[in-house]
């Protein structure tokens, strides 16, 4: 049984970092690229980085419960342990702080789109703080998964 905890150690650390950067490197910019309409494509991407972001919280439930009863005490002491709880802390803010501001945004510029509207600067410094987000907890992501051995240990 322990064998199959570490495995999915693994297995969840390299599907969370994995969609990290194939959604929001290759899919999401992809769409935009091949797609006539923006708004459509931002629809999808937003859909794709939903997906990713309950991934990335489940993912991180499961890791750092298994780093607490792995290491128990000493879970405090391992930087593999709070590179997840800071990446789970960025995915919760992107999710349930920053995109409730962006839909509003996007609600409020209705019947237009948001960059055809008013509220485009502000959706656009939002979305600029969002992006930053993201990059840091993909940057982070690398991290762990160089890294993820010493959770093992």
């Amino acid at each position: 049984m322990q064998r199959l905890a570490e495995h999915l150690y693994s297995i969840l650390i390299t599907l969370w970092v994995g969609a990290l950067w194939a959604i929001g490197y290759l899919a999401a910019p992809t769409l935009f690229r091949v797609l006539d309409d923006r708004a459509l494509a931002g629809n999808l991407a937003g859909q794709m980085f939903t997906y990713v972001a309950w991934l990335g919280m489940a993912a991180a439930a499961y890791l750092l419960v298994f780093l607490a009863l792995r290491k128990n005490g000493a879970a405090f002491k391992s930087g593999v342990f709070w590179l997840i709880l800071l990446m789970l802390l960025l995915t919760v803010a992107s999710y349930f702080g920053l995109q409730p501001v962006l839909a509003q945004l996007k609600a409020e510029s209705f019947p237009r789109e948001v960059m055809e509207s008013a509220l485009r600067n502000r959706f656009a410094a939002w979305h600029g703080v969002s992006s930053i987000v993201y990059l840091i907890q993909s940057l982070l992501g690398l991290f762990l998964v160089a890294l993820q051995g010493r959770g093992l240990r």
